[in-house]
């Protein structure tokens, strides 16, 4: 994948969060971080045995014990409390998309719990997602489990805090963004909703089977010359444009191919540039079906996002629990 060309006005911030790396996995406002290997918290019992907070699966233990994750904790966490994880972009890592989002002061503030996790190096010590054919397993990585990987995640972190299992969400960039596309399809049956930033689904709708419904949301930038905005390829790996992604979700969801009028109120998400549109599907969906899409007129792959950014992020999973 090519490097995003970025505004000059971008490379102070992303220089910014790149220092904040070292302290992006350490406690904010009260809040603890734990490694999933290293924790001494003692184990608590999930708010309810369900399908979404169900022990580890042997396999799914031992890829969890090769690869740990880390876990912030609210000073005041909800009982249960609402899980989200977060999946950085291709070469990136946990704590670097941490620093560049900043979910942990909101996830403080709503008592919920935060996973930064780390894809696997590649022959280029690239970290990579194994999400769709299009993005992002290289030669030789096609074999990595990421999608068993991170739903025994979520197990793990359900065998030591009482998670909520009507909302537990994913939040992804680029080839992260992917990744939570793959997780919904996978395991539609625990994934309350999405937020994919600059990323696609599945080119071919049939590679995905979602059980049940799960509210998504594509932000997507029409300035992006990494993950184009139309829909484009990864070598010969193809992949689909904003607008379709968030139809086909739609169409998972049960809901009707008509977009809400009028249209949602625009969302501001990036600096220095007009607010985002929104298209809306959310008649006739199916349980807490709903699928979006914010549309960033010259939006870049990696944006200079507006203050509050992250709060609005937060705002759309919340509203969208299982039912």
């Amino acid at each position: 994948m090519s490097a995003p060309r970025l505004r000059p006005t971008l490379v102070p911030a992303l220089l910014a969060a790149l220092v904040l790396l070292a302290g992006a996995c350490s406690s904010s406002s009260g809040a603890t971080s734990d490694r999933s290997t290293t924790s001494t918290r003692p184990a608590a019992p999930a708010a309810a045995t369900t399908g979404a907070t169900r022990a580890p699966t042997p396999a799914e233990a031992a890829l969890v014990a090769a690869r740990p994750y880390t876990l912030h904790v609210s000073p005041a966490p909800l009982d249960p409390a609402p899980l989200v994880v977060l999946l950085h972009g291709y070469g990136a890592s946990g704590a670097v998309q941490e620093a560049y989002l900043k979910l942990a002061p909101v996830v403080d503030a709503k008592g919920m719990l935060l996973v930064t996790v780390d894809g696997t190096t590649n022959a280029l010590d690239k970290r990579f997602w194994n999400a769709t054919d299009a993005c992002c397993a290289g030669p030789g990585t096609a074999d990595v489990d990421d999608s068993t990987y991170l739903r025994g995640v979520i197990a793990d972190v359900a065998a030591r805090h009482r998670i909520d299992p009507k909302r537990i969400y994913f939040v992804g960039h680029s080839n992260g963004g992917f990744m939570s596309y793959r997780m919904a399809c996978d395991h539609a049956d625990v994934v309350a909703a999405i937020v994919s930033l600059e990323a696609a689904t599945w080119n071919d709708p049939g590679k995905c089977r979602p059980s049940t419904s799960v509210a998504v949301l594509e932000i997507h930038g029409t300035g992006d010359q990494t993950i184009s905005y139309d829909g484009s390829s990864i070598g010969t790996r193809v992949y689909p444009g904003a607008k379709q992604t968030v139809e086909t979700w739609a169409r998972y969801d049960g809901c009707r191919l008509t977009p809400d009028t009028p249209a949602p109120a625009p969302h501001a998400i990036e600096q220095n540039l007009p607010p985002a549109t929104v298209t809306a599907y959310s008649q006739g969906c199916a349980g807490n079906g709903h699928a979006e899409l914010w549309t960033q007129p010259d939006g870049v792959h990696i944006p200079q996002l507006a203050p509050d950014f992250a709060d609005q992020v937060i705002a759309f999973l919340l509203a969208h629990p299982k039912r």
